[in-house]
């Protein structure tokens, strides 16, 4: 076998591995805002202790890029390749942390109720999710359009952020001493808004890869 073809397999298996990454961070998401929903506090301490896998396997998968950096010859297109597989493989630890940091806002509550039920932050995360798993398909296929698509939903998280904000506020306004808890569900929130943020920070790389320009989004995060 050429060693261009084995650059070539060696790219592919890392990006079905970030496939797999990406699908720890949604699942780890998903189960973070529901437990969070259900005051399920065990639930959220195994979301915690589980994001460890998740860093784990960022670490493993740069460790591959490195040997593969240390070992090939890439040339000008690979090398974008690469490194926007070392920024995406980043980009879906940090979104884990935000899974993690729900996990947290649920178990630091302890027996607190929450101040209201949650309508608009399962909403973000459902959003949040759906645009990360097109935005890693996207990037594993070099989908330009999707990419260049995908960041323009991010307004519509944002205004649920937004609408979240403005709802809890009149709670602390009507009894002062719901602030903590208009915090807890705030920052819970404020995670989302930032998971679909670096969404469109995973849409801008594709796009770098395919055209070796780089453009951030309106609704990107450096």
């Amino acid at each position: 076998m050429t060693t261009r073809r084995t650059f070539e397999l060696e790219i592919q298996e890392l990006k079905d591995e970030i496939i797999v990454l990406g699908s720890m961070v949604e699942q780890a998401m998903l189960d973070s805002v529901e437990a969070l929903k259900k005051r399920d506090i065990e639930w959220s301490q195994k979301i915690v202790v589980a994001d460890s896998e998740i860093n784990k396997k960022r670490f493993e998968l740069e460790n591959r890029v490195m040997v593969l950096i240390a070992t090939q010859q890439p040339m000008a297109r690979d090398l974008r390749v690469i490194a926007s597989i070392l920024e995406v493989i980043s980009e879906l630890e940090r979104m884990g942390d935000y899974a993690k940091g729900i996990g947290v806002i649920n178990i630091r509550m302890a027996d607190q109720p929450l101040l209201k039920p949650l309508i608009d932050i399962p909403l973000m995360a459902a959003k949040g999710n759906s645009m990360l798993h097109r935005a890693v398909a996207a990037f594993v296929n070099e989908d330009i359009e999707t990419a260049r698509q995908i960041p323009m939903e991010d307004d519509y998280v944002d205004q649920l952020y937004i609408q979240v904000y403005r709802e809890l506020m009149t709670y602390v306004i009507a009894d002062p001493r719901s602030i903590e808890r208009a915090n807890w569900l705030l920052w819970a929130a404020h995670n989302l808004e930032r998971f679909a943020d670096r969404v469109t920070n995973i849409c801008e790389r594709t796009v770098f890869v395919v055209t070796g320009q780089y453009r951030e989004t309106d609704g990107g995060q450096a």
